[in-house]
């Protein structure tokens, strides 16, 4: 018994006499009596060789132990605190550690030049609901009932019958909402995610991004649309940027028309991305139906306006050649920080 009641003494002794000046000696003291395998352990072990009548007065001069060297590993930290030397001491003449950047989605460095540039023009922003009722999606923008857009083939639909709702197929719905509560003159983008039952593959998906324009006043022709389309081309693919115009059908514009812009790879003399054509199609647009303005309560015999629409994807991958629209949105990191821009 004397034994280890001589080896609690020393022990004490130590706790109350180590020298403990830094951080550093602070952990070799808390290593020492505090740690996982402290040097108090073995006195544990040693207890069961201690008569039955003298155990508990061991113990507890252990537990003391124990105590003091906790209420000592406290006191030195406070004290280090109070003079500083807790804090972080910096080597300026370290070098540095790397971070790397990040990078904007592709999808968003178009979608924010494509706003730029019509921004510079005049045009606001406009954003909808991503889930809409048939009226924004499609009724108000001159879909007869029987139109194959209303199929389920193409169409994601959330709730069928007297109400219903659908993911919205396109941005022009939110167009619609615009000039439901605005009175001409108009002029805005609505940018955003459409949704499309379709097969995922390198040219389809079944979500994508568009920016789709409108512009609604007195005497709008469709000499201003061409403008305005060639001014897009031109400040998105280099002042050498032609469009050419294809007439087309959609329902909610009459003229309709496809445009084409020539190529950004061959310069329009033929290459196996514009199939040797020198054109490449990047959008669709046309004057507004008078149906759609009367359906949003603006008298088409006193405005006209014009509409267009282009999705992001498309763009992007004119401007940047990469032709699998997957790759847009599997998020792959070495994909992603390939791009760098200011938008």
């Amino acid at each position: 018994m004397a034994n280890i009641q001589d080896k609690i003494a020393d022990l004490l002794k130590e706790v109350e006499t180590s020298d403990i000046n830094s951080l550093d000696q602070l952990e070799e003291f808390r290593i020492q009596f505090l740690g996982s395998k402290n040097i108090l352990k073995p006195l544990f072990a040693d207890l069961k060789s201690v008569p039955n009548k003298d155990k508990k007065l061991v113990g507890q001069q252990i537990n003391s132990l124990k105590q003091a060297a906790q209420e000592r590993f406290d006191q030195v930290k406070v004290s280090l605190e109070e003079t500083g030397e807790t804090k972080e001491k910096i080597d300026f003449s370290r070098p540095g550690e790397p971070k790397e950047i990040g990078a904007r989605h592709p999808i968003s460095i178009v979608r924010n030049e494509i706003i730029s540039i019509f921004e510079r023009i005049g045009y606001g922003v406009s954003e909808g609901p991503e889930v809409e009722d048939d009226w924004h999606n499609f009724s108000a923008l001159n879909f007869p009932p029987e139109h194959p857009a209303r199929d389920m083939q193409d169409t994601f639909f959330v709730e069928k019958g007297e109400r219903e709702m659908a993911l919205r197929t396109h941005t022009s719905s939110v167009q619609v909402r615009v000039m439901e509560n605005n009175k001409p003159p108009i002029r805005t983008i609505s940018p955003g995610r459409v949704y499309r039952n379709e097969a995922i593959s390198a040219r389809a998906h079944c979500f994508f991004h568009q920016v789709e324009g409108l512009f609604i006043d007195k005497d709008v022709s469709f000499a201003d649309l061409k403008q305005t389309l060639l001014y897009f081309a031109q400040e998105m693919f280099g002042d050498k940027a032609k469009i050419r115009l294809r007439p087309s059908y959609f329902p909610f514009t009459e003229p309709s028309a496809e445009v084409d812009v020539s190529c950004t790879i061959c310069n329009g003399d033929g290459c196996n991305v514009c199939k040797y054509t020198g054109w490449l199609e990047i959008l669709g647009c046309g004057m507004v139906d008078p149906n759609v303005l009367t359906s949003a309560g603006i008298d088409p015999e006193e405005y006209s306006g014009f509409a267009f629409g282009m999705g992001i994807e498309r763009i992007a991958q004119l401007k940047y050649r990469v032709n699998d629209l997957r790759l847009y949105s599997e998020n792959d990191v070495r994909f992603l920080k390939q791009f760098k821009s200011a938008f």
